[in-house]
């Protein structure tokens, strides 16, 4: 069952509307999604949009088996790009299916849904990196002396605009601002922030 899947007769096939969103990020599901046919996105979705995909799945295919079989929450958002036929097996019934296995091909699959699950987390964190990256540049690139040796930058514009300037969304901006602030590498309140650290947040450029 768990290579080449067979359902129960009970277990229905559902259709969905493309743009629908299958699985959260950092969310655990108490049941395995078989594509049956359709493709589907796997990526970071912000602001209710897919803003970084990095990857998709087509039917016939298991979607999230990785995380459902080591108990683990889904690394990514998952959302249908096309129309998409799915069935949803509980964790209880694939996990059955998947102990009727010899216990060297439990291992090699618990291997390779480890690597799985490693790569796709390894990921997304890039992504969090570049985001920071990105900000940092900016600050520096905007940095102005203050005239008494210090840095700090005024910003001129709304943080949305900000953001999509960097290629980011909003609320990206604002957690990556606020996990600089956090370390100290910004400061200040309304729309100056001083750069108490430019060296610092130049490692987090990437410089």
């Amino acid at each position: 069952m768990f290579l080449t899947p067979s359902f129960d007769p009970s277990t229905q096939a559902e259709v969905v509307a493309p743009g629908e969103v299958l699985r959260q990020r950092n969310q655990r599901s108490p049941a395995v999604l078989h594509i049956d046919s359709g493709r589907v996105l796997l990526g970071v979705r912000e602001d209710g949009q897919m803003r970084h995909q990095l990857g998709v799945v087509e039917g016939p295919a298991w979607l999230d088996a990785a995380a459902v079989l080591l108990d683990q929450p889904c690394a990514v958002d998952m959302v249908t790009e096309t129309r998409v036929t799915l069935r949803s097996v509980p964790r209880e019934t694939f996990m059955g299916g998947f102990a009727v296995l010899p216990s060297s091909a439990q291992d090699l699959v618990r291997d390779l849904a480890a690597g799985y699950c490693q790569q796709t987390e390894l990921a997304v964190s890039r992504l969090a990196q570049d985001a920071e990256a990105r900000c940092a540049q900016w600050l520096l690139r905007h940095a102005q002396n203050d005239g008494n040796g210090a840095l700090r930058v005024t910003l001129h514009q709304r943080k949305r605009l900000i953001a999509a300037q960097l290629g980011i969304a909003p609320e990206t901006l604002s957690r990556v601002l606020r996990h600089l602030r956090e370390h100290g590498l910004i400061a200040g309140t309304g729309n100056v922030l001083n750069l108490p650290q430019p060296r610092a947040l130049q490692l987090v450029a990437g410089g």
